[in-house]
């Protein structure tokens, strides 16, 4: 990876007169923003199913897009959908909130209206991409359509024992018999990936380079762990063993309990990883690199027994290390990879690290969190690694200066040398592009100075996260020009 730098933005959070953002106008403008701006990489969220809590590491679907991403301006464009149609749809009125709620009740009903019209124009691109995607295609679109005949409910909530348990008899005749919805559904996927192939193109020609994202593991209620339930530690009800999460630490005092199901490491390793190289590969073809959120749970994770209402009571597992990454390395091997390998750190996780190859994380807030002394400062930082002023998981750095404890904050000016003539924001984006390691991002919110309520997500908390919306005309050639300022300073254009 050349030295270099990027924002991160969920493409969810673009602005868009329809609830949340797209791929549309402002996905295109957004990458000529960042051309502009002299910067490499535009570094967003999972594009996956958003399911509980609306979070994307939640989804129905390890391959699957989120259809709230699909913009309707180009399904009109497309003659798919009339203007009156989506003019009548409330999406909410706060511009600068997604509000999920009416998402869920309005947008899918358009989709499905647009899908149906599509499919009577016959299509070789639909019958192709049917084809290309059918290992995985079928199986979510069947899934979809039955929690919709079941509520919505978790699929093993299922009142039907054989659909429940995925019988490939009973799953058959569900498919034939509700032919048309499949058809809807994988249409629907149609339409996200055309239209996310687009913005890759056009990002392309822009030397913009989109950085990916993927949770180690997927939900329990979702397509992959219904369809392969041999990768996952469930018992023969198909009921969790045990889960995942993370112990306690200096900010959760119960730690966090995520409660996907974990694999079942010795039956991948039987099958030399085939489910994990094929979704790789589903990666690399829709982003040019791709980061890896809890990378330390391939050294060893931590398993508590399902029920728990707290992550407290669990322990530490060896994962599959470099026998799984030798794998996706021989598979992938020009492919970058970055290792989200922030939190609970050993020398075990360490030695994995540099055994990988891979560029780990730095966050430039966390140096200076009393809480945690374990985190690098910049002059501890090697040239293979990502520099961030802070994550999603993070507060944008003038809401951390907002909360931080007072001598954090002194030591971070201190350190730094940040003054109010530059900024206390530009003096963090600074000292990031400053430093050693390749890669630097900052996340939008750094540069605009926002705090209150621009926070993407704060773990261990449900509500209120995943809301955040950037507002049109926020960014404009000026901060383009300033950005692009800073970027050449350091050399990173």
């Amino acid at each position: 990876m050349k030295r270099s730098s990027g924002i991160l933005l969920p493409v969810s959070a673009l602005p868009s007169n329809y609830g949340i953002g797209t791929f549309g106008k402002a996905a295109f403008e957004f990458v000529d923003f960042l051309k502009d701006a002299g910067q490499t990489w535009w570094q967003i969220l999972p594009l996956s199913t958003t399911g509980y809590g609306n979070s994307p590491y939640q989804s129905f679907s390890a391959f699957a897009g989120n259809p709230y991403l699909i913009d309707l301006d180009i399904l009109i464009e497309q003659n798919l959908l009339e203007k009156s149609e989506v003019l009548a749809i409330d999406f909410g009125d706060n511009p600068s909130r997604i509000d999920y709620g009416k998402l869920y009740e309005k947008r899918n009903s358009l989709l499905v209206l647009a899908a149906k019209r599509g499919l009577n124009q016959a299509q070789a691109e639909f019958r192709d991409f049917k084809v290309q995607n059918s290992d995985w295609l079928n199986d979510f679109a069947i899934f979809m359509v039955l929690k919709e005949k079941f509520n919505m409910v978790s699929w093993q909530d299922w009142t039907d024992f054989d659909l429940r348990n995925c019988h490939s008899e009973s799953v058959k005749r569900a498919t034939e018999l509700y032919q048309k919805e499949v058809e809807v559904i994988c249409y629907i996927q149609f339409l996200f990936f055309q239209q996310w192939q687009r913005i890759r193109e056009y990002a392309t020609k822009c030397n913009v380079k989109i950085l990916g994202d993927i949770p180690l593991y997927v939900s329990l209620d979702s397509a992959d762990v219904w369809s392969n339930p041999k990768y996952f530690q469930l018992n023969d009800d198909r009921i969790p063993v045990e889960v995942s999460g993370v112990p306690p630490d200096y900010f959760t005092a119960d730690g966090q309990l995520w409660s996907n199901p974990l694999y079942d490491w010795e039956k991948l390793h039987e099958e030399n990883y085939s489910w994990w190289v094929d979704r790789i590969s589903f990666s690399s073809k829709i982003y040019d690199a791709l980061r890896i959120d809890h990378f330390r749970g391939i050294e060893s994770y931590w398993s508590v027994p399902y029920g728990e209402k707290t992550a407290i009571n669990g322990r530490w597992i060896q994962g599959p290390g470099m026998d799984l990454i030798s794998v996706l390395k021989a598979e992938f091997p020009e492919f970058i990879f970055v290792a989200e390998d922030l939190g609970y750190q050993t020398p075990e996780v360490q030695q994995l690290l540099a055994d990988s190859g891979f560029p780990g994380m730095n966050v430039l807030q966390l140096a200076f969190d009393y809480r945690d002394s374990g985190n690098p400062l910049p002059h501890e930082y090697t040239r293979n690694s990502v520099c961030y002023v802070g994550t999603h998981d993070n507060a944008p750095i003038m809401l951390w200066k907002a909360t931080a404890r007072e001598q954090d904050i002194k030591n971070a000016q201190l350190y730094f040398g940040l003054n109010e003539q530059e900024g206390f924001n530009w003096g963090f984006i600074r000292a990031g592009l400053g430093s050693v390691s390749d890669l630097f991002v900052a996340q939008m919110q750094d540069y605009l100075g926002l705090a209150e309520n621009s926070r993407i997500n704060k773990p261990g908390i449900v509500a209120d996260n995943w809301e955040w919306r950037l507002l049109e005309n926020q960014l404009s050639t000026e901060l383009s020009k300033k950005i692009k300022m800073y970027t050449d300073m350091f050399g990173r254009t």
